[in-house]
C-alpha cells in the first residue's frame, strides 16, 4: 500500500455554494467518485486523506473544475464527471453551443439569441470600441455585460466598468430620500440585475468591494484613464456631445469599451442635445469602431413589447432623430 497523506485544497477562490451545489449534490458525486480518499470541506477549504497518488491527482482534477467554474460560471453533474474522470477536463474547454457567450448562476446559459446580439459578439473580437443602438428589449446592455463577466473570466482585463448618465426619466433625483448613492442605486439597478444573473452574489458583492466590478453615474468617470479594463456606458442616447467626448476620452490600454442607447427613449429637457447618434456619425468608418443597429426582431421580452414598439413608431410617437453620418460636431 502506497504512503498516506493529508491534504488541504484551497477553494476561497469561489463560492462554495455553488462549487459544491444545492445540499452538497456536487460534493456528494465528488465523494462517490473517489471512495479510497476521505474528503471533509472546512470553509474555505478541502482537506484529502488517503493515498499519495490518489490524492495528488484528485488535487490537480480538483483544481481544473475550480478553473473551469471560474471561467464559465457553471457546474453541473456531467462537468463534474469529466473533471474527474481519466482524462480530466480543461479549464479553456469551449462549451458545445457556439452562441454561448457565457455562464450565468446556477447554470444559466447566456447567449446570443438574435442575429444583432450575434453580431454584437463577432464584432467585439474585431474592435475596441463598439455602439449597440435599438429599441427597448433587444438586449444591447445584457449581451453587452455577458461579454464583459466572459472577458473578467477569462482575465482578458482586471476590471469590468457599468457606467450611466444621471439623467431622470420625467422624475427629479433631489426628491428621492437619502445620500447620492441610495438615490442613485435604484436608477443603476438593471444592471445591478444584469450581473445578479450571472456572478454568484457572494462573489460578486466580493468583486464590487475589492473594486474588480464599478457601477456608477457617468460623471465620476471625468479625469480617469481606463486601462485594462471593460466599460460599457449604458442609456447613451441621455448624453451631450461634450459628455460623450469625455467618455470616450477614458479609454486607456488594453481596454474595451461599449457604448449602448435607444434614441427613441431621450429624457434630455431637449432631444436634440443627445449626443449618441452625432457621436455615431462622427466616428463611423473609424478603423476598430463598429456599429450595431439593433431593431425590433431583436426584442426579446415579452412578446407585447414588439407591438407596443411598432405601435408607437406608427404614431410617430418615438419623435427619434436621425442617425448623422457626416463628420461635422
Amino acid at each position: 500500500m502506497g504512503e498516506e497523506i493529508s491534504k488541504e485544497i484551497a477553494v476561497d477562490a469561489v463560492d462554495v455554494r455553488e462549487l459544491y451545489g444545492a445540499q452538497n449534490v456536487y460534493l456528494e458525486q465528488i465523494r462517490a467518485l473517489h471512495p479510497a480518499l476521505k474528503i471533509v470541506a472546512r470553509g474555505s477549504s478541502l482537506k484529502v486523506l488517503g493515498a499519495k497518488s490518489a490524492a495528488e491527482r484528485f488535487e490537480r482534477r480538483m483544481q481544473g473544475l475550480i478553473d473551469y467554474y471560474l471561467k464559465y460560471g457553471h457546474i453541473s453533474r456531467e462537468v463534474v464527471a469529466q473533471a474527474f474522470a481519466a482524462s480530466g477536463l480543461a479549464a479553456d474547454e469551449a462549451p458545445a453551443d457556439q452562441d454561448v457567450i457565457v455562464y450565468g448562476n446556477n447554470g444559466t446559459v447566456v447567449r446570443a439569441r438574435t442575429v444583432n446580439q450575434q453580431r454584437l459578439v463577432r464584432l467585439y473580437d474585431a474592435d475596441d470600441l463598439l455602439f449597440a443602438v435599438g429599441p427597448a428589449g433587444s438586449g444591447k446592455t445584457y449581451t453587452a455585460i455577458a461579454l464583459a463577466v466572459r472577458a473578467l473570466r477569462e482575465k482578458v482585463v482586471r476590471r469590468v466598468i457599468l457606467t450611466r448618465p444621471a439623467v431622470e426619466a420625467g422624475e427629479k433625483l433631489g426628491f428621492l430620500p437619502g445620500d447620492m448613492k441610495e438615490k442613485l442605486d435604484p436608477y443603476l439597478q438593471p444592471l445591478y440585475d444584469a450581473l445578479n444573473d450571472m456572478i454568484p452574489p457572494a462573489r460578486l458583492q466580493k468583486f464590487m468591494e475589492e473594486g474588480t466590478i464599478q457601477i456608477a453615474p457617468l460623471a465620476y468617470m471625468r479625469g480617469r484613464t481606463l486601462d485594462n479594463a471593460f466599460v460599457i456606458l449604458d442609456e447613451a442616447q441621455n448624453t451631450t456631445l461634450p459628455q460623450i467626448k469625455m467618455f470616450l476620452t477614458r479609454m486607456g490600454r488594453n481596454a474595451k469599451f461599449i457604448v449602448t442607447g435607444d434614441v427613441t427613449q431621450i429624457d434630455l429637457p431637449r432631444r436634440s442635445d443627445s449626443g449618441l447618434t452625432r457621436a455615431i456619425g462622427i466616428l463611423r468608418g473609424v478603423k476598430g469602431i463598429g456599429v450595431v443597429e439593433f431593431d425590433r426582431r431583436d426584442i426579446v421580452r415579452h412578446e407585447l413589447v414588439k407591438h407596443i414598439v411598432e405601435a408607437f413608431d406608427r404614431h410617430g410617437e418615438s419623435e427619434a432623430p436621425p442617425v448623422r453620418t457626416d463628420r461635422k460636431s
